[in-house]
């Protein structure tokens, strides 16, 4: 089996069967095109299915030279996924990277925002602008609904629905799911919607779109970044945030006022819990009440 065969088959695997985004299929590919790259430029003649974990580790040697040991691990995590997905085709009995170990690095946990730093940036925005009801509205959508920048930018009007209470939300992968809009929310982006929005004059395609630039087109994600960079330095604020800081904050106050893994995993779109787990590194007070409320000797 040519590499170029078995890249393009694994790539319709992780398209239809895992259903993941493109950006993250650019991601396992890259991966592999640096293996194959490397076995060219050895002219070493191994093919997706006789390559030998000697070869692979030469390899990662190679490239270890010039990345650090975030980025080597996450090379070898989409060379063991790759190699997995052949030995779950039976193109090959073993996968040459089982027992090839990636590099111990610590878990970055992420900042996050308290209460009263987000009141400080949402306060800041000049709301004698048109963009500052929007503004408003963005940034407490990001943080009363935990969206990830690029739902934010994608949310449409047909998108909410406020009488039940939720709004549907297109995360990684074109999944769908929804979540709890709460009533502050739902006034600002009602403000929104009817004193700024209903006025400007929208470019064909963005109609459904809900947050749009001067232009009436949908907003960048950079443009999102640009805006709470700016909010930050108003307030004196010195900390390093970006749009994913409201998602984390979102998730760390909900814990922090006891919610349960499994809502808070629901809710910010986690395939896993195990994602969700790191809200809890975060809080080692929540860890100690649990264990003062509920442990049979307290």
């Amino acid at each position: 089996m040519k590499w170029s065969q078995a890249l393009k088959d694994y790539t319709f695997y992780l398209k239809i069967e895992r259903g993941l985004s493109q950006n993250s299929i650019n991601s396992y590919v890259l991966d592999v095109e640096k293996l194959i790259s490397f076995l060219e430029e050895k002219d070493i003649n191994e093919t997706a299915i006789s390559i030998t974990d000697e070869t692979i580790r030469e390899f990662i040697y190679n490239t270890s030279k010039h990345i650090n040991e975030r980025s080597q691990s996450r090379l070898i995590s989409g060379l063991r996924s790759f190699f997995n997905y052949l030995v779950f085709e039976d193109y090959r009995p073993d996968n040459p990277l089982e027992l090839i170990e990636s590099p111990k690095i610590g878990r970055k946990l992420p900042d996050t925002l308290s209460e009263e730093e987000i009141d400080n940036l949402i306060k800041a925005i000049d709301l004698s602008k048109p963009e500052g009801e929007r503004n408003r509205a963005m940034l407490e959508t990001l943080y009363g609904c935990g969206l990830r920048v690029s739902e934010l930018v994608n949310l449409k009007l047909s998108d909410l629905f406020f009488e039940e209470g939720f709004i549907k939300v297109t995360g990684k992968g074109d999944k769908q799911r929804f979540v709890p809009i709460i009533d502050v929310t739902k006034k600002y982006i009602d403000i929104y919607r009817k004193d700024i929005r209903k006025h400007m004059n929208i470019q064909a395609g963005f109609e459904d779109t809900l947050f749009l630039n001067r232009r009436g087109k949908q907003l960048t994600r950079a443009m999102i970044f640009t805006i709470i960079k700016q909010l930050a330095v108003k307030i004196d604020l010195n900390k390093s945030i970006s749009p994913h800081t409201f998602r984390h904050s979102f998730a760390t106050h909900l814990l922090q006022n006891n919610a349960d893994l499994r809502s808070i995993q629901l809710m910010l779109g986690h395939e896993s819990i195990t994602t969700t787990e790191i809200y809890v590194h975060l809080d080692r007070n929540h860890l100690t009440k649990v264990v003062e409320k509920f442990h049979p000797r307290k």
